[in-house]
């Protein structure tokens, strides 16, 4: 008789094969990190490289400014002087008041600040943003914005992901999945850390059921911009060393199941991590740009708030020429709260205004001179307005019915101004927008068609505008 033949052979399921494989394919990204691109990883770069778009995209990079708690629009881009005339007057008398978030309704509440006209299309500008008026034949203005939430982590989630729940995708996640990355060194999603985490926290940032890979990169615009960037090793050998031990660990997981994209994600994040290690430091080497340059950014103002907000606005451009699709920055914790002033307006206002107005005016400058903007789309928003009226006495309440945001860059109509509240700012009257129209808007100067980006989850195909959003063609060229 010959030897018994002991072992048992039957079929396995998909699942078994993606968990006895998945160290194959990660022994495979792992020789990346020891000085080569293996052909497969190559490939699948090339693959990023070459992005699915619908039609001819007028950007390719997004800039998102986003004011963190909201910014009065009565106060900013949206004068009225009806305010003025009926100055101290009870709002309940004149219209009908709407629940607020605290329910300390005031009196009607006229502006701390006077408007002037902009540029040779005459945008009226508050004297809060002096410097962002100087750019008005740049900016299309768009009044009639309105949100599903009058709540700060609700309305932040609605406006970071097309959904009030926590859990979804970002709109950056949603950019970087349809579009790719240009830059093989540097994340394709970044939100630049100006010290405010905005209520919500990191979640407005992820990927959500995307695969974790499109997530956002935090980054300070700093000298030490991130973490654990410089290596702690004495030699490149040891890092390798130690970069092969998790190559090991990861094939001692041969038979263990576990979600594929996790794991995928997961050596991609590494593979990532070790290339910026290299490409990093050198985002933040500010002394490579002119005096001029520093100066037009605000990076020499007495206030160490422009100067923060100068740093992130600088770093954003620096991004864009570097090829990184998504761009985020959050505000400076100035002396004061967010822009969610329930108290104290004219003091918060100005605080919060003077960190950010020359630096972003400086920044769409030097794109539009280095010849950047026709390519970059600089979104300027927050997620609701206020109120008319005070809340207290020196305060406004939120407010969703209404608010202004704008857009410059590629494909937009410079010097626009699009709908209109009604006298008093409290609620729209005429081209109603919203969250949904902006990030159809902003996917399509980006090239894709909102209703055909999605990913299937949950039984459905889903995407960033879920059934909703339409272009907002009264601003785009």
């Amino acid at each position: 008789m010959g030897k018994a033949n002991h072992h048992i052979y039957r079929p396995i399921s998909r699942r078994e094969m993606l968990g006895i494989c998945k160290s194959g394919f990660g022994s495979l990204a792992f020789l990346s990190l020891f000085g080569s691109m293996p052909q497969s990883k190559a490939g699948e770069f090339k693959r990023l490289m070459q992005p699915i778009r619908h039609h001819i995209p007028k950007v390719k990079h997004v800039i998102f400014l986003y004011m963190d708690g909201g910014v009065s629009q009565v106060d900013s881009f949206d004068p009225k002087p009806r305010l003025d005339q009926e100055n101290g007057e009870d709002p309940n008398k004149k219209f009908k008041v709407d629940d607020t978030q605290f329910g300390n309704v005031g009196k009607i509440l006229k502006s701390p600040w006077k408007f002037r006209q902009y540029g040779e299309c005459g945008m009226p500008v508050s004297e809060l943003f002096p410097h962002i008026g100087s750019c008005a034949d740049d900016i299309a203005l768009i009044r009639s914005m309105v949100s599903d939430f009058p709540e700060h982590t609700n309305a932040n989630y609605f406006l970071h992901t097309g959904s009030g729940i926590q859990g979804r995708p970002s709109m950056g996640a949603w950019v970087t999945y349809g579009l790719g990355s240009e830059n093989q060194n540097l994340p394709g999603y970044v939100v630049l850390d100006g010290g405010l985490v905005p209520p919500g926290g990191l979640d407005n940032f992820n990927s959500g059921f995307l695969p974790a890979s499109y997530q956002a990169s935090i980054l300070k615009a700093s000298a030490s911009p991130l973490a654990n960037i410089q290596p702690q090793e004495e030699s490149q050998a040891l890092q390798d060393q130690k970069l092969a031990l998790i190559s090991r660990m990861d094939k001692s997981l041969i038979g263990n199941l576990g979600h594929a994209d996790a794991v995928e994600s997961a050596i991609s994040n590494y593979e990532l991590a070790y290339r910026m290690q290299s490409s990093v430091p050198e985002l933040t080497e500010f002394s490579r740009e002119s005096k001029e340059t520093q100066k037009l950014y605000g990076l020499m103002s007495d206030d160490p708030y422009t100067r923060n907000y100068g740093a992130q606005c600088l770093l954003a451009r620096r991004l864009v020429e570097r090829g990184v699709r998504f761009i985020e920055l959050t505000c400076p914790k100035v002396k004061a709260d967010r822009w969610d002033q329930h108290s104290g307006l004219k003091d918060g206002h100005e605080r919060n205004a003077h960190a950010v107005d020359q630096p972003i005016a400086g920044l769409i400058k030097d794109l539009k001179r280095r010849g950047l903007l026709d390519e970059t789309l600089v979104v300027w928003t927050g997620e609701f307005g206020r109120t008319p009226f005070a809340q207290g006495t020196d305060g406004r309440d939120h407010n969703p019915s209404a608010f202004s945001m704008w857009m410059a860059g590629g494909g937009i109509k410079g010097g626009t101004i699009y709908g209109h509240t009604d006298d008093y700012g409290y609620r729209v009257v005429e081209n109603k927008t919203t969250i949904h129209d902006i990030h159809a808007t902003m996917l399509h100067l980006l090239g894709v068609d909102h209703e055909r980006l999605t990913f299937h989850f949950g039984g459905r195909d889903v995407r960033l505008t879920d059934v909703h959003g339409h272009l907002i063609e009264g601003i785009l060229t």
